[in-house]
């Protein structure tokens, strides 16, 4: 177990081509850019939505569960719970697979309009591990912890990237929530540009009790968020937990309130915030720049 008072002794720790736009006789004008540019941003809208992990209906939907792939989460029509599905769900809420409920509209979203029959999975692009895993890793490597905590971060570009940011500044891992977040599907492993694949990453049911938890094993934790203080002057030294707030909410006040130090990046433009996974790799490689000046 980590000790908040001697962290590290020793050098051990203590603890395609363009679409038609109709035919000969359809308006007879010819497209403008505003028609190639809403025709390219429908196209790149359908790519991301077949890029999703969704896999639809309740057949594909059993044959995954019984595969025992990680599974991210799994959508349901709202009032569809009769039949196979509730056979599904209930195999998925003993699995503690998010089960959420949606309308038609949202399913028909996740699978590219394919046939969904009132259920739709998403499939994890890598299997999870836990706090666990990452505080050894961490501890094979000789190091004081670093861990990126993405508290609701939901576009999976966003997460991709600050995966990628994660794994480039040698964080021992990131944690993201089960509910109400973007999860490791194949759209945030092709934005991660490959970071996925050698990062290490745990989900939790409540980012507060997680914080908590690393506490009592030795970890300072760190909230990215406006008003507090400067983040180069804050020592990130010790073994570290930053975490990084949902693009439209920030952190939660929980989980400030939990936290140890409130860090923030100052602004001297108009705009008053940075992209989450800007922020995210900002703080990270101070975090870095500390450690390598103390080595």
């Amino acid at each position: 177990m980590y000790n908040k008072n001697k962290p590290y002794e020793n050098g051990k720790f203590k603890k395609s081509a363009k679409p038609s736009f109709g035919g000969q006789n359809a308006n007879k004008r010819r497209p403008t850019k505003k028609d190639y540019a809403a025709a390219d941003k429908n196209e790149k809208k359908s790519s991301e939505e077949y890029n999703n992990g969704a896999i639809p209906g309740r057949n594909a939907v059993r044959e995954l569960l019984k595969s025992e792939k990680a599974i991210d989460k799994i959508f349901v029509r709202k009032g569809d719970r009769e039949g196979s599905i509730t056979v599904l769900v209930a195999e998925a809420i003993a699995r503690k697979i998010p089960v959420i409920e949606v309308e038609k509209e949202k399913l028909d979203q996740l699978c590219g309009y394919e046939q969904h029959q009132g259920i739709v999975a998403i499939a994890s692009e890598k299997e999870y591990c836990t706090i666990d895993d990452i505080l050894a890793i961490a501890e094979e490597r000789g190091e004081k912890p670093l861990i990126l905590i993405a508290d609701g971060v939901a576009d999976p570009h966003n997460l991709g990237a600050i995966i990628r940011c994660a794994e480039g500044a040698g964080a021992h891992g990131v944690i993201i929530p089960k509910r109400r977040a973007a999860g490791a599907t194949p759209a945030v492993a092709k934005a991660s540009a490959g970071a996925l694949e050698h990062m290490a990453v745990a989900k939790c049911s409540n980012i507060s009790d997680t914080i908590r938890k690393l506490k009592d094993r030795g970890l300072w934790i760190f909230a990215a968020e406006a008003d507090g203080e400067d983040y180069t002057k804050t020592d990130m030294t010790v073994p570290a937990a930053i975490v990084v707030g949902s693009e439209e909410y920030g952190i939660s006040d929980i989980v400030k309130k939990n936290s140890d130090y409130i860090v923030s990046i100052p602004m001297l433009g108009k705009v008053n915030s940075l992209n989450v996974s800007t922020a995210a790799a900002v703080v990270l490689y101070e975090a870095v720049r500390q450690r390598s000046a103390q080595a």
